[in-house]
């Protein structure tokens, strides 16, 4: 069913939040790219699990540690199937930034052991590819990991729109590239990566390929076995779930070949004094007391969406970013970064305002109760190159309407005259 005017006025009754109102305004909230709101479901959820069924997974042999457990692992199944995975490829991680730096942690500490199996294995003269727009998580993780294993970190430069082509990552990719990483969706520009297209490149040369999926998984259909990628993560808050609580995935052989980031409790199999056994995926990533409560509410907010459809949220998205880039694009003074019109991009749309900060135009736009994120979203080199230091973003979801982005459009429209800038 599309998410048509009348379903989302529906689904806005699941969020109490966007009932309240804001500097006497009612909330217009356009920050989803930065954190989601939850819905009722989800909340209900979390709270029933800790009312009825908390206790410690995996140990214990009283009646509510079985049924946490239980609830734990079907949450890993639900979210498995979500993106195409198998429930062993799955791994609980804090966040996002988390999952990632456990892959480059973990390809550090293989390498340094020596013995590294030759797909995982980084050295002098091999090289790490990312892009100049990645998010802060998906950069500063791969220069460390250059540092540790003396590999060389390049990049796919950015057009004057912040985007890159697909064309310039092929010739970027060597018999020397070992890794792949860039995001399948772009935080700042909204522009959607060629992931299958990539993936085949990379493979061919024998490279791992790792996704930052923070912005395609809570917003369109993601298939990580039908896309091939070797790695991805994505984070819970981003998609109507709980704040705590990311996602790694690791193809089956992946997982099987990297040793654990973190160590401790809960991911061993037999510990002696001088030595470790360690268990197998998805447990071995996940030491220490896990974010049960976290991981039943991310099962709810994924069986929230696909109630929805993922077709419907990625349709009703994509209207959105067209209305919001041609209303913004309309207005004297105003450059809409990202993917030209009629190029597929999220829901999304970051815009600089001539002669205004950034932060200046999210403190308007406040007054009136609309909610944006201002500043270089954890993505200083893509600014960089755009030749600012920060940038307004206005994201959407499945609870946003046509009349708020209008209502965005319109204190848009005055910013510029309210601090007295000249066209």
């Amino acid at each position: 069913m599309p998410l048509d005017e009348t379903r989302v006025h529906e689904l806005r009754r699941d969020f109490a939040i966007l009932s309240q109102e804001v500097n006497g305004h009612p909330l217009v909230y356009l920050d989803s790219g930065a954190t989601a709101q939850r819905p009722a479901p989800v909340l209900d959820a979390e709270r029933a699990f800790l009312e009825q069924h908390n206790a410690a997974v995996h140990r214990g042999a009283h009646t509510l540690a079985g049924l946490a457990t239980d609830d734990y692992e079907q949450a890993r199944e639900t979210v498995a199937r979500f993106v195409g995975a198998d429930a062993d490829e799955i791994s609980w991680t804090l966040n996002a930034t988390d999952a990632i730096n456990s892959v480059s942690i973990a390809l550090a500490k293989a390498n340094a052991a020596g013995g590294a199996e030759e797909r995982i294995r980084l050295a002098a003269g091999d090289e790490i590819l990312i892009t100049e727009a990645e998010h802060h998580a998906n950069l500063v993780p791969w220069q460390e990991l250059a540092a540790a294993t003396g590999a060389t970190l390049r990049w796919v430069e950015v057009d004057d729109d912040g985007c890159w082509s697909l064309d310039d990552m092929r010739a970027l990719i060597t018999e020397r590239t070992r890794i792949v990483a860039f995001a399948h969706v772009s935080n700042v520009t909204g522009q959607v990566a060629p992931v299958a297209e990539i993936v085949e490149a990379a493979h061919a040369g024998g490279a791992l390929v790792v996704l930052d999926a923070c912005q395609s998984v809570p917003h369109r259909a993601v298939d990580f076995h039908a896309l091939g990628v070797d790695a991805a993560a994505f984070s819970g808050h981003k998609m109507l779930g709980p704040n705590g609580i990311g996602v790694l995935y690791l193809a089956r052989d992946l997982g099987r070949a990297l040793p654990p980031a973190r160590t401790g409790g809960s991911m061993i199999t037999t510990v002696t004094m001088e030595h470790t056994e360690y268990m197998e995926a998805p447990t071995r990533f996940e030491a220490g007391t896990q974010p049960v409560p976290q991981a039943v509410g991310l099962a709810a907010a994924v069986d929230y969406l696909e109630a929805i459809g993922m077709d419907a949220v990625e349709q009703h998205e994509r209207e959105l970013a067209e209305r919001m880039v041609a209303g913004l694009s309309a207005l004297e003074g105003i450059r809409v970064v990202g993917p030209a019109a009629g190029v597929d991009r999220s829901g999304l749309a970051s815009f600089i305002v001539d002669g205004v900060h950034a932060h200046d135009v999210g403190q308007v736009l406040d007054v009136q109760g609309i909610a944006v994120r201002v500043g270089h979203h954890c993505a200083q080199p893509l600014h960089r190159r755009l030749g600012v230091a920060a940038t307004t973003r206005a994201s959407a979801y499945v609870h946003t309407t046509e009349a708020e982005v209008d209502q965005m459009i319109e204190a848009v429209a005055g910013v510029r005259a309210y601090f007295g800038v000249q066209s």
